[in-house]
């Protein structure tokens, strides 16, 4: 069957949805020998970057679904995945979903203890992992092997000995089925578990891309994002239904180990997080084999608006011209804003070398999402041009936190899930970001600081500064800022840059002087000194904490 006729059968399919994709695909008569997915290791006797069919792919899970069945895994059953390789993360995804269970996927990198404590929450009946992630554990020194009700701990490097011939019968889903529990990045500390379901986590697939043309640049994606998270999910059923070629990278937020990549495998569009932009902001693209990149899509936090530049005079596109399709440079940003517990960014807007409008706008809103800014205080909608709480209705919608009905009830006002995230909207319909609710600075008097924008500003204004986090504090004497640089490497790291810094704080309307009135110190940090979350997101809530208790043990000292 030809690639329009699979997808066409898909989009009328009611019963698909992120659970029964890759059976679907089968169901439909879909090629066996077109592309399933490769991995940036070893799978099954397949080498690294060399993908797997849809037949071995659905022979690898089957495999791993007959060996779970055998140890009595089934339907409802939470099972824990703390692995290192996304093939492990998603052919275990895939074998569990088969199977009607729910895969709880974790971050690789969460610290052991972390973890421990993550998945004593969960209530899992099982826990899957490898050499390394149960060593983490051990040194966490929880007994493992005694506690959180575990009745198994099974090791990723034996499951794909199982027989596909053996493998049950797919588990058929109904939309509500709970298919995976991912997480949150955890920006204070402790992660919370996302349910995501066979309908939410699906909107965005059938309404986006099975209900219009393929896009442009999603021949031969190359995928960055975090495995274990929601995003990651969406794109390997986006690749699949849509027959596209797909790499998936364990190391998201390795830029060189990107780039390295793209040179490799010749990708047509790159998936991944902020994070992974900011990385590649290190590189000279310039001299570096991207030319076949035509497609940048971001999701979770929206991207800045210096590293999209960066991108899209990278690459080529095609152009239709009087003397036939040409290939040219440039490439095309496709920027959103998006979470776990939103199952599918809101919003989209999409950056070329042409486009202007920037300052942290995240577009408009997509055809599913209804979207308010509310006033926190009192949950009436604000005005357009001033700064309020999104809440958001969506079919996308996580249905709650998994063993946490306070929080899933706590973030919920007037029938709308609140994001967390401060917007304005202009008088086109376009929304723009410009904090975290939980790291926006009340200055008092109808002020306030919003460190993102005030980053956004920065990079702006600084071209040698490659990232930045802004740390904002409260102390008896009122609100104090000092701005933590990273620098490119051809940057002065002695140049003067308080002046710049303090004008960008008060450009935004919203904080003026009575932000740049803050501004205490600027410091050139390397990028070893960030606290990173387990997606690569910086933690503001803990650079804060450190950088109060340095600055007031450096006061200290100077006083003794």
């Amino acid at each position: 069957m030809t690639v329009s006729g699979i997808r066409a059968a898909l989009a009328a399919d009611p019963d698909l949805g992120a659970g029964n994709v890759l059976t679907k695909l089968v169901e439909h008569g879909a090629a066996l020998d077109g592309p399933g997915m490769a991995f940036d290791t070893a799978v099954d006797g397949h080498p690294a970057f060399a993908g797997l069919t849809l037949g071995e792919l659905r022979s690898a899970v089957a495999a791993r679904a007959a060996w779970f069945a055998a140890r009595g895994v089934g339907p409802r059953d939470p099972v824990a995945v703390y692995v290192t390789t996304a093939a492990d993360c998603f052919l275990h995804f895939m074998a569990l979903s088969w199977l009607g269970a729910i895969p709880a996927l974790m971050n690789p990198k969460l610290p052991g203890d972390v973890a421990a404590e993550y998945i004593r929450r969960l209530r899992a009946v099982g826990l899957l992992t490898d050499a390394e992630h149960r060593r983490r554990l051990a040194a966490a020194d929880r007994g493992l092997e005694l506690g959180f009700g575990l009745s198994a701990v099974y090791d990723a490097a034996d499951t794909g000995a199982g027989d596909p011939r053996q493998a049950p019968a797919p588990y058929r889903h109904h939309a509500e089925d709970p298919i995976a529990i991912t997480h949150s990045s955890g920006t204070t500390r402790m992660p919370a578990a996302v349910l995501q379901t066979h309908g939410n986590l699906f909107v965005g697939t059938r309404v986006l891309r099975l209900g219009k043309p393929r896009a442009r640049g999603t021949e031969r994606i190359l995928s960055a994002l975090p495995a274990p998270h929601a995003a990651g999910i969406m794109s390997v059923n986006h690749a699949l239904c849509n027959r596209s070629d797909l790499l998936y990278l364990s190391q998201p937020d390795d830029g060189e180990a990107v780039v390295s990549a793209i040179e490799q495998w010749r990708p047509t569009g790159v998936f991944g997080f902020a994070v992974t932009w900011a990385e590649l902001a290190r590189i000279d693209l310039s001299k570096r084999a991207v030319d076949t990149v035509s497609l940048w899509y971001n999701t979770g936090d929206c991207a800045h608006e210096p590293h999209i530049r960066h991108l899209v005079t990278a690459g080529s596109h095609d152009r239709p011209t009087a003397a036939g399709v040409r290939r040219v440079p440039g490439s095309m940003f496709v920027d959103g804003l998006g979470s776990s517990e939103m199952g599918h960014s809101a919003f989209h807007i999409t950056h070329t070398p042409d486009t202007e409008r920037y300052g942290r706008c995240v577009g408009r809103t997509h055809e599913f999402a209804e979207i308010k800014l509310l006033d926190p205080a009192t949950g009436q909608e604000v005005p357009v041009g001033e700064v309020g709480l999104c809440g958001m209705k969506s079919p996308t919608l996580s249905p709650g936190y998994w063993n946490d009905s306070l929080n899933t009830h706590r973030n919920r006002l007037n029938g709308y899930y609140l994001t967390g995230d401060l917007l304005y909207r202009d008088e086109e319909g376009y929304y723009y970001h410009v904090d975290r609710m939980v790291d926006a600075v009340d200055l008092g008097g109808g002020k306030w600081l919003y460190t993102a924008m005030s980053e956004e500003r920065i990079l702006k204004a600084c071209p040698d500064v490659l990232d930045c986090t802004v740390v904002a504090m409260k102390t008896g004497e009122g609100v104090i800022t000092d701005v933590l640089l990273t620098l490119h490497p051809w940057a002065d790291q002695e140049a003067d840059r308080a002046e710049a810094i303090r004008n960008a704080l008060a450009e935004f309307t919203g904080s003026s002087e009575a932000a740049a009135a803050t501004l205490r110190d600027v410091l050139v940090i390397g990028s070893d000194r960030l606290i990173l979350g387990p997606t690569g997101k910086v933690r503001k809530f803990l650079m804060r904490q450190r950088h109060a208790a340095e600055a007031a043990a450096t006061q200290e000292s100077r006083t003794l």
